[in-house]
């Protein structure tokens, strides 16, 4: 059956508001190309182009927003080969960091090679379907923890947190939670969401305060009260190229870093969203 192809996202963006700090980090954004091989259980193809064609279309990005940090968190279009996400990593350099997908089964050879390579997470994905599982993950995590990675979750906090909750703090590895922890505002505030901002205020967790053009139209009361929480603990992706959208506009990533700060007036802790925060969880130089 043929797969149907995502949108391209905009080739300009507007400006945002406001220039970010030094040293700033895209911590969320997907790289694609049509000469790596895509996954067979994949929902949709990405827009053509080669990695080389995306890699320039990112560092366009990545200038227009103010940022010269990334992470390139792996698409599980390309399921669990992660030559594609490894492969732009090291092209774009020491300033960029992989976030990459494991099965259950991985081996310590397997986890050893990604870390070798510039990953410093692996991904479990609860809204999209992924190749690692919870219970999987806390098999693996003592030795994800040996070789400095963390686990990068997508999950539903109105579904998913108040469940894992008292687990995550027992965790030898850091947890970041993607997306807000994608709520559904239309439940208000949760049980779920609840435990998410205790999580992040006793320090067990990050966040992403990415993508809330997905689940929040108006997210300022939801980023304020995250960063609330912990400002020591939050973290921004564009979400770039913007990928399995499921019926959602396609965003203008310089809008939405223009909401963000909006939301966070305040220079202290957008210096940590940016630039510090960044720095301590992917390990890049002060």
């Amino acid at each position: 059956m043929d797969k149907p192809t995502a949108a391209e996202p905009p080739l300009t963006i507007t400006p945002p508001s406001a220039p970010l700090p030094d040293g700033a980090c895209d911590a969320h954004v997907h790289l694609i190309g049509d000469d790596f091989a895509l996954w067979d259980g994949r929902v949709e193809n990405p827009p053509p182009g080669t990695l080389d064609t995306w890699l320039d279309r990112y560092k366009t990005h990545l200038t227009a927003l103010g940022c010269t940090r990334g992470v390139i968190v792996h698409s599980i279009l390309y399921g669990g080969d992660n030559s594609i996400t490894l492969e732009a990593t090291r092209r774009m350099g020491e300033q960029f960091r992989a976030v990459c997908l494991i099965s259950d089964n991985a081996s310590e050879a397997e986890i050893a090679a990604l870390a070798e390579k510039g990953s410093k997470a692996v991904r479990l994905n609860y809204v999209h379907g992924g190749l690692l599982s919870w219970e999987g993950m806390k098999r693996l995590a003592p030795t994800l923890a040996d070789y400095g990675l963390h686990v990068e979750m997508l999950a539903h906090s109105h579904l998913h947190l108040e469940e894992l909750a008292t687990q995550v703090p027992t965790l030898p590895v850091q947890t970041v939670f993607d997306h807000c922890a994608w709520p559904d505002t239309a439940l208000g505030m949760t049980e779920g969401q609840k435990a998410l901002e205790r999580l992040l205020a006793d320090g067990h967790c990050w966040t992403k305060l990415s993508a809330t053009y997905r689940h929040t139209p108006e997210p300022q009361t939801l980023i304020q009260r995250l960063a609330q929480a912990n400002p020591d603990r939050i973290l921004w992706g564009s979400d770039w190229p913007h990928l399995m959208l499921n019926g959602v506009p396609m965003p203008d990533a310089g809008q939405q870093l223009t909401t963000l700060l909006d939301a966070i007036p305040d220079g202290t802790t957008r210096q940590k969203l940016f630039t510090d925060n960044p720095a301590t969880l992917y390990g890049f130089a002060p």
